[in-house]
């Protein structure tokens, strides 16, 4: 299975120096046809959105978390830091395994 990464040009470029693809974005419209047709490919297992992306096409990303079994869609911060409101990567992996990975800024 793939990981596939839609985000901004630069967090694109980020994770095609680790060997994974991507589709930059600049739009909602862009995003909502490469989130599309990402979900349709049975070959993606996980599809990496940034927060900024996934904020213009919420309702389609949950559509498709009810209705699909994969991808599994994992929104991570942008390169400028987790959007207002939004979880930080490490409390999403503080989450995850139930185990204190260290301290965010401010706390």
């Amino acid at each position: 299975m793939k990981i596939i990464c839609l985000a901004d040009e630069d967090t694109v470029r980020g994770f095609g120096l680790a060997g994974i693809e991507g589709r930059a974005v600049a739009d909602r419209a862009e995003a909502l046809a490469a989130l599309n047709e990402f979900a349709r490919r049975d070959d993606i297992g996980l599809l990496i959105v940034t927060d900024v992306v996934a904020a213009e096409v919420e309702d389609e990303i949950s559509r498709i978390r009810i209705e699909r079994p994969s991808p599994l869609i994992a929104e991570i911060p942008g390169p400028d830091g987790p959007m207002p409101g939004r979880k930080t990567l490490r409390q999403f992996v503080q989450e995850a395994v139930g185990i204190n990975v260290g301290e965010d800024a401010g706390e």
